[in-house]
């Protein structure tokens, strides 16, 4: 099989990393990719919004199979053009992504579909903001209702900052707060079966202690020892089906990757959000935990056979993944640091844990900073605590001048 990525993050590499280690994979491409991604699959330069461009340059390598990382190509149609050329293709329709493109979609779906969500009001003038904080009071949870690479959303007890952050955005969905710790689950979907992954957990505040603003996230561990052992079975039953089936009713089936953002809360478990894609950084975690080959079972849910496949296979490991962020993320990053260390990592910390890149690009012979968020430092051990262990061990030969990272990653999971 021959199968063509796109994307140039940190979950394409993940992506990348094992798609390269399935023998049913013959020939790998990633576009654009990134330094990291350059090591296991073969870069080509490509418009990632550009639909047709896509679909060209999959039918020039021959690709048996696309798979779309980021959501913004994924709301732009890219999928839909793929397929339309004959190529199957993992990732949703246009008009399936909306579930993530447009968090009043997605409320709309789930009150069709009785899935347990947030209350919420979906505004567009001051005067209608000012009802629904009022109507909710501290903390005031705002969300942008478009695509804003994970940082559309503020959690704030400031009615101010909270009004403030309103007035940015053409259109937000203003929610109650929801109690309990969060958890992401992924499932892949042909828009009839829905085959679950294992649970993990990320970390989305910059900083220690969950401080700090939000980020696309600053690290993941999976499995939750914490969680009930029931959890996924329940959101499948509640939630994950029900959307897949309510998507198919309406006739705009999602098919490809559906991502439960949850939160566990005192009544039970509720959906925060819906993405129409791989995580990040949960996706390094979790996929470093699969023993599945994954490129078939994601034509699987391209070819709509996903319900002939055997239960997918896990390791019994834990993974821990580490984000490292450049200077100031994640605000305008500072770029163009030279990275260090890669080559003593691979040397003395593989198998066990390696890095994933994200913002990096080479330049003179060097791998240097490209982004916000530079790389994820992930590794796999038999319980929590070893792993995290093993990716901060590994993290400390890294070095990136002015660059930040949690030191808490999985601490209080892996004590309990």
């Amino acid at each position: 099989m021959k199968v063509l990525v796109i994307g140039s993050g940190a979950r394409e590499h993940a992506l990348c990393r094992s798609l390269s280690l399935d023998p049913d994979v013959t020939a790998l491409y990633c576009a654009p990719g990134n330094a990291g991604i350059a090591e296991v699959a073969e870069l080509h330069q490509v418009d990632a919004l550009d639909g047709k461009a896509v679909a060209a340059l999959a039918g020039e390598l021959e690709a048996d199979l696309v798979v779309v990382g980021p959501e913004a190509p994924l709301v732009a149609g890219v999928a839909d053009a793929v397929r339309d050329a004959g190529i199957p293709v993992f990732g949703p329709s246009r008009e399936a992504a909306q579930l993530e493109g447009s968090k009043a979609f997605a409320k709309d779906v789930m009150a069709a579909a009785g899935v347990p969500t947030a209350r919420s009001y979906v505004c567009t003038t001051p005067e209608e903001v000012a009802v629904a904080l009022d109507a909710f009071g501290a903390p005031y949870v705002v969300k942008d209702d478009g695509l804003a690479a994970g940082k559309g959303v503020v959690v704030t007890e400031d009615a101010e900052a909270a009004t403030a952050h309103a007035a940015a955005c053409e259109r937000v969905v203003i929610e109650e707060f929801l109690d309990g710790p969060e958890v992401s689950l992924f499932a892949i979907t042909d828009g009839v079966s829905v085959v679950p992954l294992q649970p993990a957990q990320d970390f989305k505040r910059a900083l220690d202690g969950d401080e700090g603003p939000n980020t696309g996230g600053m690290g993941a561990y999976s499995p939750l020892p914490w969680a009930d052992p029931k959890l996924v079975e329940e959101v499948l039953r509640t939630v994950l089906q029900p959307t897949v089936d309510e998507m198919r009713r309406r006739g705009t089936p999602f098919s490809g990757l559906l991502y439960a953002g949850l939160a566990i809360t005192s009544r039970g478990v509720r959906v925060i959000e819906f993405n129409a894609r791989f995580g990040d950084p949960e996706t390094q975690v979790v996929l470093a935990r699969l023993r599945t080959p994954l490129a078939g079972v994601l034509l699987a849910a391209a070819n709509g056979t996903l319900g002939d496949l055997e239960p997918l296979r896990w390791s019994d490991d834990a993974a821990v993944t580490v984000v490292v962020a450049s200077h100031n993320y994640p605000g305008t990053p500072r770029t163009g640091d030279p990275i260090t260390g890669l080559d003593e990592v691979a040397e003395q910390d593989a198998p066990h844990a390696y890095v994933l890149h994200a913002g990096t690009r080479r330049e003179g012979g060097e791998t240097v900073s490209a982004g916000g968020r530079v790389l994820s430092v992930t590794a796999v051990g038999e319980d929590l605590a070893k792993a995290r262990d093993r990716a901060y061990r590994a993290l400390t030969r890294i070095g990136l001048d002015g660059s930040q990272h949690r030191t808490d990653i999985a601490a209080r999971a892996a004590e309990a």
